[in-house]
């Protein structure tokens, strides 16, 4: 004698089995793969820096850690390049411009036009704009402005925001785009 089970699943548990796996696998800023597209197992970055004539391209992570040469590195190159200070810059911006670069599909490197700034270097810029903030994110390591070659201030802000990870704003009368890893919102135009 054969016996035949059955197996038989609702649509409503299927449905609930799928929600479930998508919460789980759901992106974090510690496991950014998810705006990282098609990173695979290494991060890079490339940059140039026309206020210092400095180049970067650097892979800074390597299969879910990363490497402390490769962020002192950054580190350095996104120093206040008046005065020379350094400030450790927060992972989760790093893999937001890293993940907005990837997305842009571009061989180009990022300009950079202002990464961490000293509070003396704030308190200048305030005084001589009103577009800098008090409390800047750039004070903290967390903020970065930006331009690529080939690519427009639009084209860029819309590649950052899809990250949905952070601030992007968009400067188009300056043509950069600022990027940081506060809270998500957008602004200018």
């Amino acid at each position: 004698m054969t016996m035949k089970t059955t197996s038989s699943i609702s649509r409503r548990g299927l449905l609930r089995a799928f929600a479930a796996t998508a919460v789980v696998a759901a992106p974090t800023y510690s496991n950014a793969a998810g705006f990282l597209r098609g990173g695979g197992d290494i991060r890079r970055l490339k940059m140039y820096s026309g206020r210092t004539g400095e180049s970067l391209d650097t892979i800074y992570w390597i299969e879910g850690n990363y490497i402390a040469e490769a962020m002192t590195e950054v580190n350095r190159f996104f120093r206040d390049w008046r005065n020379g200070q350094t400030h450790q810059i927060d992972t989760r911006t790093i893999d937001i411009v890293a993940a907005t670069q990837n997305l842009l599909d571009n061989d180009q490197p990022y300009t950079l036009i202002s990464g961490y700034r000293s509070p003396q270097t704030n308190a200048m810029l305030r005084a001589n704009s009103s577009g800098v903030a008090r409390n800047s994110l750039h004070l903290q390591g967390k903020a970065s402005d930006l331009r690529m070659q080939g690519r427009s201030v639009n084209q860029m802000a819309r590649a950052a925001a899809s990250c949905n990870a952070g601030g992007v704003g968009r400067y188009s009368g300056s043509n950069f785009v600022h990027i940081d890893c506060g809270a998500v919102r957008s602004w200018g135009s």
